[in-house]
């Protein structure tokens, strides 16, 4: 055994294999334990593949499986509920597995063959998937988690921002048009020219136009109407303005007959570009628009407004008048972040309308100082830190297995009027041949490496209301925490709660196997810890001693468990991870470390304001001169001595902030009383899992977990110590 443990922290140290009992997992084709149920996606239920809808009525793209679900509602009655659900959702899987294998079409299509392919010699099959197709109202392209996601989706949602912005706009142009239009055939009209002979003719219509004498019209309205033509000036003015709107390139419009402007660009420096050089029509255009607005009602006054409108945009466009222009899309790939860098931030400093999609196609960088370091989301991470920095800039963080979740976020940062990133890991890695797109990213997610996150400047005035932290997986833990079955040497089924944390995010990819070893079985011994503990150790300890290896729990193609030990390089970096996982976390609220100081100092002037009360009622129930044979005193507070002395669970109701946490968590263990403040009303209703998590999540820290009523329940051990913090 003494061998053995030279040999695992020889390894941890150094990162060499020098023992038989250990192995390179080079060629193993391993994956972490959590991961074993995911070997075929397609035959699993989840938000991919997208369809990047048509137009838009509620949503922009939505998942199969929500369409689905949506359609199931409606047919799915009666007597053949549970088949017809059966038939749509093979439906379902076909379309996926076709998504899946690199197929590209419109969900039409694809839904078609799909169900001439199941339905060929299945009558009733065939007729169900009849009814389905009768009730699908929307259609699209379907897209699944791949490299070319990120683009595909936010250029469509973007696309379709900006027709919705065409619209509007056509609509002012139209009726500025039409309305300053009108008051110059008015004025023509009412000209000498407009009333000669000729125009008289041309205007009269149709019938016998021998019979009527045009100049004799001409002179008896030339001498008997008024004439109070437009000014020189004002007809200039109104002409410019239309000649404004028919040259325009900013939209697509009836009266232009100039090709739009193009808005997508594969760089921020094109971007700038663009809107530096078309600055100066666009400002044109804002002018054009207020002034016509102006004059269709008749308000324009020179001596007031030519000198206003004469220094009109001097300093660029105000948001409300930028609003009515299309917004610049600029892709870049993480790889030119570094040259893209100064651009980027001129775009967020400046408040540009530029959208910038920056996409990460690998989240592990081997640094420049050499292999004994990695760099983890590196430029795609300064990058959006940076602009959450930055007033006014929308900021949109999420792996492409997320993108769903965020779908509100990513409409509302292309339809906001000012400068916006986001930020995408496509989970599309070499390194990760074995691993579908999809499953890298949502591991990526999962294990902090690539956290999501959104900055939304509109949605209030503080921190807590903008930065939103909600997409992530059990966001106010460390590492989420997954529940691995599997069958011991005794055939006996054994369950464990393990966190999936960066090491297990590392050991997907092959390119970093040197940073792992397979432990033979015969080999396991205690001192092989759970990796997630090694990571909360103090630093300090893996050096001064070794007592503890950080393992992983894997398995093989053919799901046989193995156990793999890594390298204290991996752990360091973990740490790293977990450290700026942990800064997240204030900006979002959990786990705030300034709240938290705040509420130990009010929770600790409270207790001393309940002693001081509980002493001054004391010593006005107490007579003057006790008998030297009287009881002894009584505590100072027997309720509170009963409560800290039980085993039970128990919630300082008092002191409750009514702030929802726990009766959202489980309604049945917690409710209200008439006060609207919590108290347990069924502790047997929920797990002690739920009474230690809704003591961290409390606000004032006044739920008290007690010891657990159920000896068997999973995971007991981490659970007591966590709830010793509100013991």
């Amino acid at each position: 055994m003494e061998a053995d443990l030279q040999a695992h922290v020889a390894f941890f140290l150094s990162g060499k294999v020098n023992a038989p009992n250990l192995e390179t997992i080079d060629r193993m084709k391993l994956r972490p334990a959590p991961l074993a149920g995911y070997r075929d996606l397609t035959r699993l239920r989840y938000d991919f593949p997208l369809i990047l809808v048509d137009e838009p009525a509620g949503t922009y793209f939505e998942s199969l499986s929500g369409l689905i679900d949506g359609i199931l509602e409606k047919i799915a009655h009666g007597a053949d509920a549970d088949r017809i659900r059966r038939h749509v959702l093979r439906l379902e899987q076909r379309i996926r597995a076709q998504a899946a294998a690199g197929k590209e079409g419109r969900l039409s299509a694809l839904w078609e063959e799909a169900a001439a392919e199941l339905g060929e010699n299945d009558r009733p099959l065939a007729e169900n998937l009849a009814r389905a197709r009768a009730n699908l109202k929307l259609d699209g392209e379907v897209v699944d988690c791949n490299a070319t996601l990120p683009y595909r989706l936010i250029g469509h949602v973007w696309a379709l921002t900006q027709n919705q912005r065409a619209r509007r706009f056509e609509g002012i142009v139209n009726r500025l048009v039409i309305k300053l239009s009108e008051i110059l055939q008015a004025d023509f009209a009412n000209s000498n020219a407009g009333r000669s002979a000729a125009n008289l003719r041309r205007t009269f219509g149709s019938g016998p136009l021998d019979r009527f004498d045009f100049d004799a019209m001409s002179r008896l309205l030339c001498r008997s109407v008024p004439t109070e033509n437009l000014s020189t000036n004002r007809r200039q003015r109104i002409e410019d303005l239309l000649a404004t709107f028919r040259t325009q390139r900013f939209f697509p419009s009836p009266h232009s007959a100039n090709t739009p402007y193009p808005f997508a660009f594969d760089s921020c420096d094109e971007a700038i570009k663009a809107y530096r050089e078309r600055l100066p029509q666009a400002i044109e255009l804002a002018r054009a628009v207020t002034i016509g607005e102006l004059e269709v009602r008749g308000e324009y006054r020179e001596e007031k407004h030519d000198r206003l409108f004469e220094s009109f945009g001097e300093g660029g466009l105000d948001p409300r008048d930028m609003a009515l222009f299309p917004d610049y899309l600029a892709r870049v790939n993480a790889d030119r972040l570094p040259g893209e860098l100064g651009a980027v931030t001129e775009i967020m400093s400046l408040s540009l309308p530029i959208k910038v999609l920056a996409q990460t196609d690998d989240v592990i960088e081997e640094s420049s100082i050499g292999n004994s370091h990695l760099a983890f989301a590196l430029r795609s991470r300064q990058l959006a830190r940076m602009e959450l920095g930055m007033v006014g800039v929308f900021v949109v963080q999420s792996p492409a297995s997320a993108l769903y979740r965020m779908r509100e976020k990513i409409v509302r940062g292309l339809d906001y009027s000012g400068p916006a990133l986001f930020s995408i890991f496509s989970g599309a890695v070499q390194g990760h041949g074995q691993l579908p797109p999809y499953l890298v990213s949502a591991a990526a997610l999962e294990s902090r490496v690539f956290p999501a996150f959104a900055m939304d400047p509109t949605a209030g005035e503080d921190w807590s209301s903008r930065f939103s932290l909600a997409a992530n997986p059990q966001a106010e833990l460390d590492w989420p925490i997954h529940r691995v079955l599997y069958e011991d040497a005794a055939c006996q089924t054994v369950s464990e709660e393990r966190p999936f944390t960066l090491i297990d995010f590392v050991a997907c990819d092959a390119r970093y196997s040197r940073f792992f070893a397979a432990v033979a079985k015969p080999h396991w011994r205690d001192w092989l810890a759970e990796a997630g503990e090694v990571i909360g150790k103090d630093p300090q300890s893996d050096i001064d001693r070794i007592d503890r290896i950080p393992s992983l729990l894997m398995v093989d193609p053919d799901d046989r468990l193995q156990k793999v030990i890594v390298t204290e390089k991996i752990v360091r970096e973990a740490r790293r991870c977990l450290s700026m996982w942990n800064s997240l976390q204030e900006l979002g609220g959990i786990h705030n470390s300034h709240a938290e100081k705040r509420l130990i100092q009010e929770k600790a002037a409270w207790e001393e304001s309940k002693k001081a009360l509980l002493a001054a009622a004391q010593s006005t129930q107490t007579p003057a001169a006790a008998p030297a044979t009287s009881a002894p005193a009584a505590s100072a507070d027997p309720e509170s001595e009963a409560e800290k002395a039980s085993d039970e669970a128990y919630i300082e109701t008092p002191r409750c902030a009514s702030c929802n946490e726990c009766v959202q968590l489980n309604n049945k263990m917690f409710a209200y009383d008439d006060n609207k403040q919590a108290y347990i009303k069924d502790v047997s209703a929920g797990t002690y899992a739920q009474l230690v998590e809704a003591a961290e999540n409390c606000q004032v820290a006044i739920i008290h977990p007690g010891k657990p009523r159920n000896a068997t329940e999973p995971g007991l051990d981490e659970l007591l110590r966590r709830a010793e913090a509100f013991a």
